[in-house]
């Protein structure tokens, strides 16, 4: 299960980005990343954990947790 740490986050669009546990690979995070999470916002420098779904041949994270697994 891939880690990684909210870099920007904007609770109005939903919208920001992380950085995997690498530290070079960098994800969107898009609304749909936290369908089904019990949480609503994230903060720069909080740990999450999440799910890689392949999309037009692009790596999206999807279901992010709060926390370390």
């Amino acid at each position: 299960m891939p880690q990684a740490t909210v870099k920007v986050y904007d609770s109005l669009t939903r919208t920001g980005s992380m950085v995997a546990d690498d530290g070079t690979t960098e994800y969107a995070i898009e609304p749909e990343a936290m369908d089904g999470s019990m949480f609503r916002f994230l903060r720069p420098g909080q740990r999450v954990t999440f799910d890689l779904f392949e999309h037009d041949d692009t790596a999206r994270p999807r279901n992010l947790r709060i926390g370390i697994a």
